[in-house]
């Protein structure tokens, strides 16, 4: 009898130590991650996204047309955030880095040719990606002339032609537009800022707010933007690789080996003359956007068409 209790007894103390054991080496452990934290969609999303995001600003002295942009706090975050835009703004910069390749050289000669700094090749990717756009103002081309502009700038814009979609006579016009605008206003800055809103609104805002440079103006919110854009567009495509963009040079778009067929008689069907030169109509479209009818009426001018080689 005194035996069974004995045993019973340290059967039970037994016990009690062991289960003390148990929680004494859960405590020291901590809870298990696997049993206290269910997976839920928010924990898995967040280690499952692989991602480095960086400032893309610079403290740096940044220069636009040869002209550098102040160092005041106000423009130092007005460039952070057109830099943070385009910079992240990926598929978009990409495409621009591959389309510089074929149409910054043609843009290249002609503002060397008409003596404009050979920055303002980033307007037309401001402007319109390189891309012959049409805006909600009925804005046009790479530089997005409206037609009285363009007129005013030797192009030809009637139902059969509209030069703002020719790439080196819209690239000549709008060197010869920048050049009176900084003659007019003084600075480059000041001429892409009155480039933006019209020289017009721009006078009138100089006066009003007796400021005679851009980065001292209070202006609306795109031409407030634009310059500013200019400068980060100019850095990205100027570094790619130090903005995380890598492109191979058979990645980048081709310059297109072409020839120039002199037109100097009316052509009634654009289709045929494609099929004389052994190409497709869409070919001769995509290298002359500027032919915009199906047919051509020439009267005295003489017209130079691209043509494959």
């Amino acid at each position: 009898m005194n035996t069974k209790k004995l045993f019973t007894s340290f059967f039970l103390l037994s016990g009690s130590i062991f289960t003390l054991l148990i929680f004494i080496s859960y405590s020291d452990a901590g809870p298990s991650t696997d049993d206290t934290l269910e997976p839920t969609h928010e924990n898995v999303e967040e280690s499952n996204l692989q991602q480095v995001i960086r400032s893309a600003y610079a403290d740096k002295t940044y220069y636009f047309a040869g002209e550098a942009m102040p160092n005041t706090f106000d423009c130092k975050e007005r460039l952070d955030r057109e830099l943070s835009v385009n910079a992240y703004w990926q598929s978009n910069t990409l495409l621009n880095l591959k389309k510089a390749n074929r149409f910054f050289p043609i843009m290249e000669r002609v503002l060397a040719e008409q003596g404009v700094p050979d920055d303002f090749k980033y307007l037309a990717v401001a402007e319109s990606d390189m891309r012959n756009a049409t805006s909600h103002a009925n804005a046009k081309g790479f530089w997005q002339f409206r037609k009285l502009a363009a007129k005013d700038y030797g192009l030809e814009v009637n139902d059969e032609v509209d030069e703002r979609y020719h790439v080196e006579k819209s690239t000549r016009a709008a060197a010869k537009y920048l050049k009176w605008l900084y003659k007019k206003f003084g600075s480059w800055a000041n001429a892409c800022a009155a480039y933006n809103m019209g020289p017009g609104n721009f006078s009138k805002v100089t006066k009003s707010q007796k400021e005679n440079s851009f980065y001292d103006l209070n202006v609306n919110i795109e031409t407030g933007r634009y310059v500013f854009r200019l400068i980060a567009i100019k850095e990205i495509m100027n570094n790619p690789e130090g903005f995380g963009f890598y492109l191979d040079q058979h990645e980048k778009y081709p310059e297109i080996d072409t020839y120039q067929v002199e037109v100097n008689q009316s052509v009634p069907s654009w289709s045929a003359f494609a099929k004389e030169h052994g190409i497709s109509y869409r070919t001769l479209k995509v290298l002359n956007p500027w032919l915009i009818d199906s047919k051509l009426t020439v009267k005295k001018n003489t017209y130079y068409v691209k043509v494959p080689r």
